[in-house]
């Protein structure tokens, strides 16, 4: 049976040496990096069971590391180590894609377990995770992970931001949703600057879904949207 793969990154080296080998002595395997910048081509290359980020490291913080492997892998789990201890760096931590996070100094013990407890995690959610890779948008089928919508033959590729909005929207369809509801779980906050860009995204989408007269994006004055899909 393989050994459980672990992509860690701290760039405290004498810190993460500590961590790697006690890791890789209660059984992981442990594929460590130091540099921000190196971290998404080791996870494309190693192709790892968990991910351990540090938040404070050089080049691409674990925030922005946690955003590019959510693009690709919407499914691994990923653990953030921090120093932080303010309530708006847990919460950047789950939108940035985090399924826990550990404060420092940490024990070696309480990380193993949050380890273990995410990978049970994952397990037990493997089959909706598999039957979860598109959803029907009326005529539409929405691939999540690859970020595709298909009408007929024909693809249309969203961005990121496309992507999640209209999963949320879905998540949510055929109920009114808050506007500012929707601006905090996209985008973090409710600034002018973005609501003035949730405006532009759901003109994007409207676009996008236009060939189907069942499925609709109604804006309810002075509150929100509701999703319809017939």
């Amino acid at each position: 049976m393989s050994r459980i793969k672990i992509l860690y990154t701290e760039d405290e080296v004498f810190l993460g040496k500590i961590v790697k080998e006690t890791l890789e002595g209660r059984g992981f395997e442990v594929v460590m990096e130091t540099n921000g910048a190196a971290v998404l081509d080791a996870f494309k290359e190693e192709q790892p069971d968990i991910c351990v980020l540090d938040v404070m490291m050089p080049n691409r913080n674990g925030f922005e590391v946690a955003e590019d492997i959510r693009l690709i892998n919407d499914d691994v789990p990923i653990i953030f180590l921090t120093a932080k201890t303010q309530t708006e760096d847990l919460v950047k931590g789950f939108r940035t894609g985090g399924n826990d996070y550990i404060r420092k100094p940490f024990s070696m013990e309480e990380l193993i377990v949050r380890i273990e407890n995410a990978l049970r995690v994952k397990k037990d959610a493997g089959p909706a995770q598999i039957t979860a890779d598109f959803i029907n948008v009326g005529k539409y089928i929405f691939h999540l992970n690859r970020q595709v919508l298909v009408f007929e033959a024909e693809e249309k590729k969203l961005s990121y931001r496309e992507s999640e909005l209209l999963k949320y929207l879905w998540q949510n369809r055929n109920n009114i949703i808050d506007r500012r509801d929707i601006l905090q779980v996209i985008w973090g906050n409710d600034s002018f600057f973005n609501s003035r860009n949730l405006d532009v995204y759901i003109t994007k989408l409207r676009s996008y879904l236009k060939a189907d007269d069942a499925v609709e994006i109604l804006t309810i004055k002075g509150v929100g949207y509701r999703f319809v899909v017939g």
